[in-house]
């Protein structure tokens, strides 16, 4: 690779809770990747400028205000929107395991729940960039 990994942890929705956006932000960091945090509720449409704006390799998106199956799909709209298909979108944070196969059914590639090791994923991320 002639960059390091580019991700832009964002905390869509109304909730104030980013403990764990930080977490992983430094997780990645630690990684090697660079990281884009955007802070506390951003819109989808916030969340795609900035990612398009930075020029991103993976969305990494962190919730736990219960509007997942909402805000996290919006994103995935709003990248085909823009015809965007080169950059990876996962979630993080207090989600059912029950949502989890609509989530990936609307584009969210993989989805790390409370207590997933960073190194998981640090790897999925390394393993699963769609740069062109």
């Amino acid at each position: 690779m002639d960059r390091p990994i580019r991700v832009l942890v964002a905390k869509p929705g109304l909730d104030g809770h980013d403990r764990g956006a930080k977490v992983i932000a430094r997780a990645l960091r630690d990684a090697g990747m660079e990281v884009i945090y955007t802070g506390l509720r951003q819109t989808p449409e916030q969340i795609v400028n900035a990612a398009i704006q930075e020029d991103v390799d993976c969305i990494a998106m962190s919730i736990l205000s219960g509007a997942h199956n909402t805000l996290l799909p919006n994103v995935v709209e709003l990248l085909k929107a823009e015809n965007v298909d080169d950059i990876l979108v996962i979630g993080g944070g207090v989600i059912p395991d029950d949502d989890i196969p609509f989530l990936k059914e609307k584009g969210i590639e993989a989805v790390f729940t409370p207590g997933t090791p960073t190194s998981v994923t640090i790897d999925y991320i390394k393993n699963n960039i769609k740069r062109k």
